[in-house]
């Protein structure tokens, strides 16, 4: 492991249309823990609901929130993040308030929970997951931490897939051994999802191929057999997570012993909190990580700069396959050598050859050679194009800027 570059409290929150699940880490611990609502009980579901006390201001959340309606002395509101995130206003307790209110209420009431536990640790991150990451949904959370005083470099927002990711490969090697299979059963749908490593790779590239089926029927234990029958037919899998609550009460009879053969089955409701936390740890660059996992949200190629530095030639990263593209942001400044263009590195994580484009500066003032001074910032667009900015700085006194900037769009198929 390498040396601890943040010693503070890294938490991750699972968050879901109806709950979250709140996990913490530190250097300290071995694992993430979860906060329970019950003590000493594996109840780590917390209800996004908040509530507002009749005539005054004060709120509940939680369970806290429902149990306090339920003998009415405070107003209901319940989904809180469907409420944020489509701009809603709601009506509570005669005041008007806006969805994104509701949420940062909430978030702040649950982090003050956290928070007083862990006093004496800074918050080092916040790691949010979702089902799914938008654009949108990274704005919200990073509006309405701000206003919890949590720095946009602190935040780190992820989908379920990229924290299945990190919780595994943060286990005993023995458990990813061979590939490793997620059964997601939450809501009206039953969802999979297959980690494999390509160990001929540096780093070691990891894929996830996902599934979707229905709602299990009246026979769900002999369905759900089946389904493993045909996901584990011709796969070598050493370790099976399954986690929902439709994977409640005791119906896995026959299926039990289809996910047991030859395989580690793990059940639980606090995976994507903790690889959460894991996220944070490792994104913080904690101890050094020899996978790169090119999902959804995560950048599809790098782009490097070559330069002369010190008589050698050298690339200069801009953009990092496997970042997400919400969050990468790459800048650096060179001195111009020669004609007005330089040349931009393209490459496929998974490919060793990589595509050149020359980028021409046209209309650049003529001046001496190497009196010209470039900043050039790259801004992902998407996870397979990046915009690059270039700016005149000219070179002080010797070269004023001419105030030029241009900007050129490379990516990939």
């Amino acid at each position: 492991m390498g040396d601890m570059r943040n010693s503070g409290i890294y938490f991750g929150i699972d968050l879901c249309r109806d709950h979250v699940v709140l996990s913490y880490y530190s250097e300290s611990m071995t694992e993430p823990g979860t906060f329970s609502t019950v003590m000493g009980e594996d109840n780590y579901c917390i209800p996004l609901a908040l509530a507002k006390r009749h005539g005054i201001g004060q709120w509940f959340f939680g369970e806290d929130a429902k149990k306090k309606a339920a003998v009415h002395e405070a107003e209901l509101v319940e989904n809180l993040w469907d409420k944020a995130l489509s701009q809603n206003k709601v009506l509570l307790d005669q005041q008007m308030y806006q969805g994104e209110e509701l949420l940062f209420i909430y978030l702040n009431r649950l982090l003050v929970m956290a928070q007083q536990m862990y006093s004496s640790l800074a918050l080092a991150k916040l790691v949010i997951a979702l089902p799914q990451v938008t654009m949108e949904a990274v704005e919200l959370l990073t509006g309405v931490t701000s206003r919890l005083g949590i720095r946009s470099k602190d935040l780190i927002v992820v989908d379920h897939r990229e924290t299945f990711y990190y919780y595994v490969l943060k286990q005993d090697s023995r458990v990813f051994l061979h590939d490793v299979m997620l059964y997601d059963y939450s809501g009206t749908k039953l969802h999979n999802c297959l980690l494999k490593r390509n160990i001929r790779t540096t780093p070691q590239l990891i894929t996830l191929e996902e599934g979707e089926r229905k709602l299990l029927g009246e026979k769900p234990d002999a369905e759900f057999d089946q389904i493993l029958q045909k996901d584990f037919e011709g796969q070598t899998i050493s370790a099976v997570y399954l986690t929902g609550d439709g994977f409640d009460g005791e119906w896995m009879k026959h299926s039990l012993g289809t996910l047991c053969r030859g395989r580690r089955v793990f059940l639980g409701k606090n995976l994507y909190s903790k690889g959460a936390c894991y996220a944070g740890y490792i994104k913080d660059g904690n101890e050094k990580w020899p996978y790169t996992y090119i999902g959804d949200n995560e950048l599809k190629l790098n782009v490097s700069l070559k330069v002369l530095s010190s008589n050698h030639m050298e690339f200069v990263n801009l953009i990092s396959a496997g970042e997400s593209w919400y969050e990468e942001k790459g800048e650096c400044e060179v001195i111009l050598d020669g004609s007005p263009e330089f040349e931009c590195w393209i490459q496929r994580p998974e490919s060793r050859r990589a595509t050149v484009e020359v980028l021409e500066l046209n209309d650049l003032p003529k001046r001496e050679n190497r009196l010209t001074r470039l900043r050039i910032t790259a801004t992902p667009l998407s996870d397979k194009e990046v915009r690059l900015t270039i700016r005149d700085l000219g070179f002080g006194e010797l070269a004023k800027s001419a105030g030029k900037i241009w900007e050129h769009t490379i990516g990939i198929a």
